[in-house]
């Protein structure tokens, strides 16, 4: 009788069995936990208002849209794209952000935390 040999074929379609560095990987960092916790809790939506109302409040939603304008109008409206147009305006909307603005939502990012022992 003679004795055949198969030879083991690696499945494609199975994955890899996973190792311990991969799970050590797969453990979210604080700053996801936090991001969860605050859209679970409703807390992000509530802060992302507050903030919209600031913002318009201070007058810099204007300042932003009157800066977009004026980009428009220097490069051409048919030769704008929504991309150059985000990547030209970012760093001056962020910079001009009131610090009262920052320092009210830090606040309330702080309060959040303690209430949400984290």
């Amino acid at each position: 009788m003679k004795r055949r040999r198969f030879r083991v074929r690696h499945s494609v379609n199975r994955p890899p069995t996973p190792d311990a560095a991969d799970d050590q990987q797969k453990q979210p960092s604080l700053h996801e936990i936090i991001n969860i916790k605050m859209i679970e809790s409703g807390e992000k939506e509530r802060l992302m208002e507050l903030l919209k109302e600031r913002l318009i409040d201070c007058g810099w939603k204007d300042e932003m849209q009157n800066l977009c304008r004026a980009f428009i109008k220097k490069e051409g409206r048919n030769n704008v794209t929504l991309d150059e147009l985000i990547r030209a305006i970012t760093p001056k909307g962020r910079a001009s952000v009131p610090d009262s603005v920052k320092a009210e939502l830090l606040q309330r990012i702080q309060t959040f935390l303690v209430s949400a022992a984290l």
